[in-house]
């Protein structure tokens, strides 16, 4: 397959790199800085330089038919937009399919995150969490699958991942930690063998 990764200087970004090389694929690597994309050539890797408040160049970078997945972020300092407008590039180039990444406790997911969660995210997240909304949905009305994860760990890929529907979803006090690359390869398996159109999903390590 030919995958797009938005956001792949970051951390989860170069996980989907990584594990999407290592699957066989050819990888459209998208970043602001493409310099930071630190993963090991390939002739199947194209970095691509594009900023996601440049609909012009994220149309050239992204493309048409593409199959999407998006390990952006908002940067520590970073004001909220770049989600909902990296979003709005994703779904402009009719994608094959679109996997994107949110917040657990946000959007679909709030109802089963549980109260404590919630409070704890609209104290921190306040600014953010329209920006994830809004992106969440742009993909969702495109036919996309999003993935609320909870928080992130830097442990190892789980072999023994799942990947749930809102409905299967267990309530807890705390949503439960699951690695960045754990949570790529899920989102790289939806990405293969698509499921889940047009619904929130979490992921698990186990």
């Amino acid at each position: 397959m030919k995958i797009t990764v938005l956001g792949a200087s970051g951390a989860l970004g170069l996980q989907l790199t990584q594990q999407a090389l290592e699957r066989g694929h050819d990888v459209v690597a998208v970043a602001r800085t493409p310099e930071r994309i630190t993963v090991p050539d390939s002739d199947r890797l194209y970095r691509v330089a594009a900023d996601v408040h440049d609909p012009h160049a994220m149309s050239a970078a992204v493309g048409t038919g593409a199959t999407i997945v998006s390990g952006l972020g908002i940067a520590e300092g970073e004001k909220p937009g770049a989600l909902t407008a990296g979003a709005r590039a994703a779904v402009a180039g009719t994608p094959v399919h679109v996997v994107w990444v949110g917040a657990f406790g946000t959007g679909q997911s709030a109802p089963v995150a549980g109260g404590l969660t919630r409070t704890l995210l609209g104290r921190f997240m306040r600014e953010e969490i329209p920006d994830r909304v809004g992106a969440d949905t742009t993909a969702l009305d495109a036919g996309g699958t999003v993935f609320h994860a909870g928080p992130y760990s830097n442990g190892a890929l789980s072999d023994r991942r799942r990947t749930l529907t809102l409905g299967e979803v267990r309530h807890r006090m705390f949503p439960a930690r699951i690695s960045r690359a754990t949570v790529a390869a899920a989102m790289l398996d939806e990405a293969e063998a698509p499921k889940h159109f047009g619904q929130t999903v979490v992921p698990l390590e186990k």
